[in-house]
């Protein structure tokens, strides 16, 4: 990992994951955000439907979409599976993730 960014984010994203503040996948995530959460990460592979999608649902119900600098395959080794897509369940920790990419 080279940027400040990306190295700050996988830190704190290691940290959610830990605290169990993190849902993993697309429809998870989905499911997630209706029921509250404050915010989806997406990776900076993800297509572009899949942004458009979540960007969607975040619309709908008023959670923030942060396009993260980490890969897939990066989030895959944070947390046990190649995704693209997350929720954050903690208010804390989403608004850390939006200073990061402010």
């Amino acid at each position: 990992m080279n940027s400040e960014k990306k190295r700050k984010t996988a830190d704190l994203l290691t940290i959610c994951i830990k605290a169990g503040k993190a849902v993993k996948g697309f429809d998870s995530s989905c499911e997630a955000v209706k029921n509250g959460s404050p915010c989806i990460l997406t990776a900076s592979d993800a297509s572009e439907k899949t942004v458009k999608e979540a960007a969607y649902i975040c619309g709908k119900y008023g959670a923030g979409l942060i396009r993260t600098e980490l890969t897939k395959a990066e989030i895959g080794k944070l947390c046990g599976k190649d995704t693209a897509v997350l929720a954050v369940n903690d208010k804390g920790f989403s608004e850390a993730f939006g200073k990061i990419y402010k």
